[in-house]
């Protein structure tokens, strides 16, 4: 499937120039909707963040590919500081490739994709830039594992950070994980018929094989689209947390952006324990 090119002649996804805020601000009614009476969101934590000064804000998301704890986050920032004032989010490159219509209306909101090289620039044009390490891992883990920050080993955010000088918020919340019931993953079963054989479907690695309650398939089995439940969400904006050290040796040190991801992972958790808490 070839993915369709932006009027510059780049791929959609591969330049900054594909937002559009007229655009985001004809979605803000359906997201205001949606934010006070669908989900009916509670948040805290935004006087954490100064407009004028970047920063890498890094969540684990919840509820499939609905992912709404994600747009209601995006919503919060369109809502505080204006649609005229970019944040970017990096989307999973599969997006781009084999979902066109829903990458373009991303791209316009303000999706570029998940690659180094993209995550760089959008900091570099002094934005500040959105990011889900955990990936389809972490949006797909069952509902026993809800509670849990999950990035799946994945520290290249970390690196980022290190390398752009820039601080790192974190993003948690409770209740967008009850959208979609994720039973179980038999991603590590197809994955051995895979080595025994077993072309994958359409000749893509899942990454991920979920079997899961919710709209509109009822019971349900691989990452299809969902339609998320009604249910309340509470986010949080986390104190941004600075690091000692910074630049590229930083980057370059593997036991130090080990040791970098293991705080970010624990304060997460434990702010998302106590969100968990307060919520019940």
């Amino acid at each position: 499937m070839l993915q369709k090119k932006h009027k510059s002649g780049k791929k959609l996804g591969w330049s900054l120039d594909e937002r559009d805020p007229q655009f985001i601000e004809s979605l803000m009614p359906f997201l205001s909707f949606l934010y006070h009476y669908y989900f009916r969101v509670q948040t805290s934590g935004w006087h954490h963040i100064q407009p004028d000064k970047k920063v890498l804000f890094v969540g684990s998301h919840n509820g499939g590919l609905a992912a709404p704890d994600m747009s209601m986050i995006m919503y919060d920032w369109f809502g505080k500081f204006g649609v005229e004032k970019p944040v970017y989010g990096l989307m999973h490159p599969h997006v781009w490739k084999f979902t066109p219509e829903i990458a373009q209306m991303a791209a316009k909101s303000g999706a570029v994709i998940a690659h180094p090289k993209m995550a760089y620039a959008a900091l570099r044009s002094g934005a500040s830039v959105l990011v889900y390490p955990g990936g389809a891992e972490d949006v797909f883990r069952p509902h026993h594992l809800r509670n849990q920050i999950y990035f799946a080993g994945r520290q290249g955010f970390i690196k980022l950070a290190l390398r752009e000088n820039v601080p790192i918020v974190p993003v948690i919340s409770t209740g967008a994980h009850d959208t979609l019931f994720v039973l179980a993953d038999f991603y590590k079963i197809l994955k051995q018929f895979h080595e025994w054989g077993m072309p994958w479907l359409f000749g893509i690695d899942p990454v991920v094989f979920p079997v899961y309650l919710g709209l509109p398939w009822g019971l349900a089995i691989g990452p299809l689209p969902n339609i998320p439940l009604p249910m309340p969400i509470q986010t949080r904006v986390c104190k941004p947390i600075v690091f000692e050290r910074y630049g590229r040796e930083a980057a370059s040190d593997r036991h130090y952006v080990h040791e970098c991801y293991e705080l970010v992972a624990n304060q997460m958790q434990e702010e998302l324990d106590e969100l968990v808490k307060l919520s019940a």
